[in-house]
């Protein structure tokens, strides 16, 4: 049986903050969620009320190439083990698509304003919604240590200390 298949447009582009995506040093990153025209600006009504979004993005600027399905390290590091595909949250997924939780600082018209977005300029946005405190995991929360490990510097602001 094939798998399904669908069509999703972007409502909104990232403006401004990074240009190139890297692994680490996100932190404190600013820069614009610009909704689309097509989309009235009153359907970012009341959005201001909430401190953080989730943002569902495209990796755009990752070709079917550089995808990679199967098992390796995080990172490619041997001292980390081999993790299957979507044990990974890296841009190199079948369908491409980001999931980040950024801060929203000002609403101004149809940009939306935030920090720690790890999604560069040019992004497209193919979803997003406020952050719901009752959406968060349920129960304890259990992951093994690569990713602490891993993520150490994911959102400090710069390689210094």
């Amino acid at each position: 049986m094939a798998a399904d298949t669908f069509e999703v447009r972007s409502i909104a582009t990232v403006v401004g903050g990074r240009k190139e995506p890297t692994d680490d040093f996100w932190g404190e990153t600013r820069s614009i969620i610009r909704l689309h025209p097509e989309y009235p600006v009153e359907s970012l009504q009341g959005i201001e009320e909430f401190s953080h979004l989730t943002v569902v993005f495209h990796f755009h600027l990752v070709s079917r190439a550089e995808e990679h399905i199967g098992v390796r390290s995080p990172r490619n590091n041997p001292e980390w083990p081999e993790t299957g595909t979507f044990v990974h949250r890296n841009m190199r997924r079948p369908n491409r698509l980001g999931l980040a939780f950024p801060r929203l600082l000002k609403v101004d018209g149809r940009d939306l304003h935030v920090t720690d977005l790890d999604a560069v300029d040019g992004t497209p946005v193919v979803d997003l919604a406020p952050w719901f405190q009752e959406f968060a995991p349920q129960g304890e929360v259990r992951q093994p240590s690569w990713p602490t490990e891993m993520l150490r510097d994911y959102w400090k602001t710069s390689p210094n200390p």
